[in-house]
């Protein structure tokens, strides 16, 4: 009985940090600007990103070649969306006042995703400049 309990303090433990250090990123990326190119490429007006294009952004993230730079900052991300969706679902007709809590943070991950996207075009631009030139 007691292992269990230490199990389960360790796992809440762990959440805690996961959730954290997704925060975190939301917050680092929210200080950094999204290029108009990435926004207008994917097909959405400059300050009008929320948190239901969150998919449709992770698919165009597939989309680009990945140098393995962020693909752990990625994946973290797309849990703790999840995690989101499901205490959203799952826990909204007990806590309604945290709606627009989960709201703002759908929104920063699509925020985080759609800088992640511009970081990976712009180094596949980069790649494909360096290829034009060495074949010059």
């Amino acid at each position: 009985m007691i292992a269990v309990l230490i199990f389960l303090f360790s796992l809440l433990a762990l959440l805690q940090f996961f959730i954290f250090y997704c925060r975190a990123l939301i917050a680092e990326s929210r200080a950094q600007k999204i290029s108009g190119e990435t926004l207008g490429l994917c097909g959405y007006p400059a300050l009008a990103l929320a948190g239901d294009q969150f998919q449709r952004l992770l698919e165009l993230i597939d989309l680009c070649a990945e140098t393995g730079e962020d693909g752990y900052q990625v994946l973290a991300i797309c849990a703790y969306y999840r995690l989101l969706e499901f205490v959203r679902h799952s826990l909204q007709w007990a806590i309604p006042f945290a709606a627009s809590w989960i709201d703002k943070e759908r929104d920063g991950c699509a925020y985080a995703a759609a800088l992640f996207l511009d970081r990976r075009i712009a180094r596949n631009r980069m790649m494909l400049a360096q290829q034009s030139i060495r074949s010059l």
